[in-house]
Order: structure tokens, then sequence, then C-alpha cells
């Protein structure tokens, strides 16, 4: 795979180069010290574009969430990954609510290249230490959709639609099995393959389940799901 880094400290950007290129997992396209360098590069050609974009968060000028949010804006497509020191759930609920595909804790620097591996494979990572900070008491609070209606609880669902039994009394059955799936990363192909359904028919229901749930994104579904399971 071909990735590219950013990074506010060259020495990471070259020690993840390193360590990348050595396993023999990516191959290391460029690299930035600033959102606004990163997004510079990545619109300078379109084999410039990688097919992943490992980042951090805090940065001079320009921060890891502001250029996510921009590069997204113009390739929705991208594959963003943040990695970096902060672990602070405000951060993670920002990065997870823009769509990007997952937060890593650099301290888990062997997670990195696994981390890459699923993230190409379509699935969302995260973290041991950051899923802990989705799933507590306050899991989810702001992952709200563009309304950002006041009326939204902490776990991204509507007071009106919430029940004793958070979603489990929303969804139906094969609804439930699919949340569960997504709740543990895996994407539509591996659901269905899971299930013996079609993708378009996981890709419908989950579709549908957000739209019940009145939630923006499959992350947020599975945060909703852990909420109620943890």
């Amino acid at each position: 795979m071909r990735i590219a880094i950013v990074d506010d400290d060259p020495i990471v950007c070259q020690s993840l180069e390193t360590i990348l290129t050595a396993t023999d997992t990516a191959d290391v396209l460029w690299s930035a010290n600033d959102g606004g360098a990163a997004i510079r590069r990545y619109f300078e050609s379109p084999e410039n574009h990688p097919d992943i974009l490992l980042i951090d968060i805090q940065m001079p000028g320009m921060n890891g969430l502001d250029a996510a949010r921009e590069i997204l804006t113009k390739d929705p497509a991208a594959r963003i990954l943040f990695l970096t020191t902060f672990s602070d759930q405000a951060y993670i609920e920002q990065a997870m609510r823009l769509g990007t595909k997952g937060y890593l804790i650099k301290q888990d620097v062997a997670a990195i290249a696994p981390a890459l591996h699923a993230v190409m494979a379509g699935q969302v990572v995260l973290g041991a230490d950051v899923i802990g900070k989705l799933t507590g008491p306050t899991a989810g609070a702001g992952c709200k959709g563009p309304d950002d209606a006041s009326d939204t609880a902490g776990d991204g669902i509507p007071h009106g639609r919430r029940t004793s039994d958070g979603i489990d009394q929303l969804l139906n059955e094969r609804e439930r099995d699919i949340a569960a799936l997504v709740a543990e990363g895996l994407d539509n192909r591996d659901i269905a393959a899971r299930l013996y359904l079609s993708e378009g028919t996981v890709r419908n229901r989950i579709s549908a389940m957000l739209d019940k749930l009145a939630l923006t994104n499959r992350t947020q579904l599975a945060i909703a799901w852990l909420n109620t399971h943890r």
C-alpha cells in the first residue's frame, strides 16, 4: 500500500517510514509537518493521493482535524487514520465524526501495521485506549448529525427514540446481528459472508438502521451498540 505521514516531528515521520518500509508494510509517498502542508501535498496531483493518510492531531499552523476535514470535503473517498499521543475523548469524537478510518495512540507502535491493513480491508480501527474512551459513560457525546440537534443523547440517539434497553428494542433480530458485527469492525463484505447475505442487503440494512436511530455513520452505530452492551 502507499501511505503519507503527517507529523510535526520530522524524526517521527522518518522513524515511521523506516519501520513501514523495512517490514514491507507500505511505501511512503511523502511526509509533511503540518496540516496545511499535508493538504498542499495531497492535492498536488492524483499520484500524490495515498491509499492511507496517517496524521497527527496537534501540529503548528493547521491541526490534523482541520486538515482531515478539508481533505475529506474535497475527496470523500480519502482514507485517513489518526496517529497521535492525545487520547482526549473530545479529539476522538471529532475525528470519528469526520468519517475517518480510525484513531491510534503513538505508544502502540506494534498496532500500526495491522491497523493499516485493516483500513485497507474497509474496517474502522480504534486503539484499545480509544475504545475505552468511546464506551465510557459519556461515549458518543457530541457525535451528532449535521443539524447538531440539542435533543440528542450522549450515545447519538435522540431522547425520544431511546428505551430503557438502549437500541435493542429499536432494532429487529437481523439488524441486531448486523449492528454487533459493525461494532466488531467488520466491513459489509465480511458481514455479508458471516450472515449469508448479499453486500447490497447489508448496505441497505445499515442505511435503514442509521435512519431509524437518527445516526449519521456506522461508527456512531458501533458506539451506540457498545454503549448498550458494555
